[in-house]
């Protein structure tokens, strides 16, 4: 484990970052934690750590300050949501790009040790997408490119930077490319919130309200795979203290459809078959995605360890416990 380092984490008050943060704060090490959102949004928020709030990491001077007498740093931050945001905010999604370069541009003036970037399954051709229950991607599936539009190209863009800073100036990167990250203390709602937490929403709303029909975005039979947190951080911190330097999948292959998701969820929450609304004419990405795992396992000896109803059963659980309670917009929000 990374001992008694300095370590500047960029996106801490969302989900990933916030978990993250939460995991580097043993051992000794001192957190500098970075996000745009305002203080009161963000998901996780630790009083040892030092804050910075509301600041946009894709002005440079804000780069070269928060990387100064940094040993490690860790790039969570993007602009991005569920397929409902992704498709309609791709100028949106694409600045980010800003916030990785300025950040490379400022570890190399500050002689940053290691630098990690959080890329994404969207990087992957789409070409490949096309079926449901399709075999898992491998990380050369990303070439010839064709990634997701707007957010996709961003990371797929992103990721080359790194190892362009990496060849040319010798900054020691590692590069994830996650595979649909779930778990407590995410978004659930308000147009960001990806598969998993929106339909413990809905299933739970359904319930509370003895209602017997749900929405779907699409026909339900498209096909992900999806990683709970606890999973991602272990994997997250085996790829950054090892020496594999090119991009891997950090992801489950426990491939569903999203009808076989609903039907986990509603056996979780005791929940009566609901009847299915699809939406046909709403986002709904790629016709199947999954994760390849060959090559983590043999670079990393790690795979994911926590079972799609076991960690829904978690995330469930914790959403419904948000949703009962008053002001829950408030009561996201942890303080330690």
């Amino acid at each position: 484990m990374i001992k008694n380092k300095k370590i500047l984490i960029v996106g801490a008050g969302g989900f990933i970052g916030g978990h993250l943060v939460k995991r580097l704060l043993n051992n000794n090490n001192f957190i500098v934690a970075v996000d745009l959102k305002p203080k009161e949004y963000w998901f996780q928020d630790y009083e040892s750590v030092e804050n910075h709030y509301s600041l946009d990491m894709k002005e440079i001077s804000n780069c070269r300050k928060v990387t100064k007498d940094i040993d490690y740093v860790f790039n969570m931050a993007c602009n991005m949501g569920g397929m409902g945001f992704i498709e309609n905010n791709k100028a949106e999604c694409m600045q980010s790009v800003l916030i990785n370069t300025n950040l490379l541009i400022s570890c190399k003036e500050n002689k940053i040790k290691r630098y990690f970037f959080s890329s994404s399954a969207c990087a992957y051709n789409k070409s490949k997408q096309q079926e449901v229950f399709i075999e898992g991607l491998k990380e050369d599936d990303a070439y010839p490119a064709d990634p997701e539009d707007g957010y996709g190209w961003e990371k797929l863009f992103s990721e080359r930077m790194c190892r362009h800073f990496m060849e040319d100036y010798g900054i020691s990167v590692r590069v994830a490319r996650y595979h649909n990250i779930y778990g407590p203390y995410g978004t659930f709602d308000g147009g960001r919130e990806k598969a998993p937490a929106a339909l413990c929403r809905k299933v739970f709303n359904a319930r509370k309200n003895n209602e017997s029909k749900i929405e779907v975005w699409g026909d339900g039979m498209q096909t992900r795979s999806f990683l709970y947190i606890d999973d991602c951080i272990e994997g997250t911190l085996k790829l950054f203290e090892s020496n594999y330097s090119e991009p891997v999948n950090i992801g489950s292959d426990e491939q569903v459809s999203i009808n076989q998701m609903i039907e986990i969820i509603e056996d979780i929450s005791q929940t009566k078959k609901l009847e299915r609304i699809y939406k046909l004419d709403k986002p709904k990405g790629v016709r199947g995605r999954s994760s390849n795992n060959d090559l983590v396992k043999k670079v990393l000896n790690w795979s994911f360890k926590v079972q799609l109803k076991d960690g829904l059963k978690k995330t469930y659980n914790w959403i419904s416990e948000e949703m009962s309670k008053q002001g829950s917009n408030l009561s996201r929000f942890t303080k330690s």
